[in-house]
């Protein structure tokens, strides 16, 4: 598989949603195989919210595979061998392209906080900028999941003529006040940390981890199912010679202690609650008087919408949802509801049930 990873930088001002503009940004990116003759074969993954653009492959990143490397490859659901795949690492994140870590230009040192909010469909605005770069006419495909859904989904709302095909996988048009509850409980633990300096941590040269870590750790627990939980762990005790801290009993602890331990150490805690805040403002439908089916009207792409019977964060209740509206608005849509081990996480993971439904979409006539 053709790897290339490359950051661009963007001389012209783009505007966000908040109101706030940068003047001139950087896009980290990772593409797979190649662009044919008639630019017609592209496909942009858009990664979930601690994602990046490390996509597949084991090229990049210390050997480490990427996050949709059980999907996206030479023979695999999105074929390498047949199309040029672009993942991009989104605004405001800490993988390279522009965000609270870069460098401001206005003054010289690191954004930090006064990095402003970004939004899903800044976030589209800028890829569509990437589009034009690529010369490409029109995406074949948009496809990813949770956050990454969304912004296929809002692809398909904004730019209709510039996307074929749209795969909203474990995601949803506007997150439950209980998720933007559970995401405002680990931005608080972020902001509690003695570390954290009102985000301001970089002037200072120290990192809120302690806050980072408990916050992926709680994150991590909705991302994962009982089940799956408990067939993997139960109530298993944690070997005493391999415990993370001392205070761990059990094995589930153990490994929500060496996950959060793992996040804290090379993700942005600025990122992390601007990515947070952008999944709960996320909610297309507030320029269409709240009318989901009249936003979807707006739509030429063909839809597929998958859910997981194990996600419990976002419920195949959300999928059905958009689903349902897509019908009212005449748009071509599928819906799937998915067998997955790993609740929502299991978007993350090949299935055969779920390769083969996702590889028809893609491969499926306009």
């Amino acid at each position: 598989m053709k790897t290339h990873t490359e950051k661009l930088t963007f001389d012209e001002t783009i505007k966000l949603e908040s109101g706030s503009t940068l003047s001139g940004f950087e896009l980290m990116i990772e593409t797979y195989g190649e662009l044919n003759q008639n630019k017609d074969n592209a496909v942009l993954v858009c990664h979930a919210f601690s994602g990046n653009h490390h996509a597949a492959g084991t090229k990049t990143e210390g050997g480490k595979p990427g996050w949709w490397d059980q999907i996206i490859g030479d023979d695999k659901t999105i074929d390498t061998s047949k199309y040029f795949v672009v993942s991009v690492n989104n605004l405001g994140g800490c993988d390279g392209s522009s965000g609270p870590i870069s460098i401001s230009p206005e003054t010289n040192q690191m954004y930090g906080a006064s990095f402003p909010e970004v939004s899903v469909k800044d976030w589209v605005n800028a890829q569509k900028t990437l589009l034009e770069y690529l010369k490409i006419p029109a995406w074949e495909m948009v496809a990813g999941g949770s956050l990454g859904g969304m912004q296929a989904l809002q692809w398909s709302i904004s730019y209709p003529t510039l996307i074929k095909k749209a795969a909203i996988i474990a995601a949803s048009s506007k997150i439950s006040s209980q998720n933007i509850a559970l995401n405002e409980v680990a931005r608080e633990i972020i902001r509690k940390d003695e570390n954290f300096a009102e985000g301001d941590y970089h002037l200072q040269n120290i990192k809120p981890k302690k806050g980072l870590k408990a916050a992926r750790m709680l994150g991590h627990i909705t991302y994962l199912s009982e089940a799956n939980m408990r067939k993997r762990f139960g109530r298993k005790l944690q070997s005493p010679e391999t415990k993370i801290d001392e205070e761990v009993s059990y094995e589930v602890e153990n490994y929500l202690q060496y996950k959060g331990e793992q996040f804290a150490e090379t993700f942005d805690a600025n990122s992390y609650i601007l990515m947070t805040k952008a999944m709960d403002s996320f909610d297309p439908a507030k320029d269409f008087e709240q009318d989901l089916v009249k936003c979807f009207k707006q739509i030429k792409a063909k839809l597929f919408i998958a859910s997981f019977n194990s996600d419990w964060l976002f419920p195949k209740e959300y999928g059905k949802d958009i689903q349902l509206s897509a019908i009212k608005a005449g748009v071509r849509s599928s819906y799937v509801e998915l067998e997955g081990d790993y609740g929502h996480d299991s978007f993350l993971f090949h299935s055969d049930e779920y390769a083969s439904s996702l590889k028809n979409f893609l491969e499926s006539d306009e």
